[in-house]
């Protein structure tokens, strides 16, 4: 697990950069929530679809 989340810290920083622009912790919070929407978006977006089988 530790190693996913290596990961998942990884391209994060590779996609939205190291250091947030903002200045005022509002900001930030803002800032950081939308970059983590962006992620599990495109996360979601490479996760196949599964259909049930009857």
């Amino acid at each position: 697990i530790r190693s996913l989340a290596e990961t998942a810290m990884y391209r994060f920083k590779q996609l939205m950069g190291d250091k947030l622009k903002s200045r005022q912790f509002n900001s930030q919070h803002t800032e950081t929530m939308i970059k983590v929407k962006a992620i599990n978006k495109m996360t979601g977006l490479g996760m196949p679809k599964y259909q049930q089988q009857s």
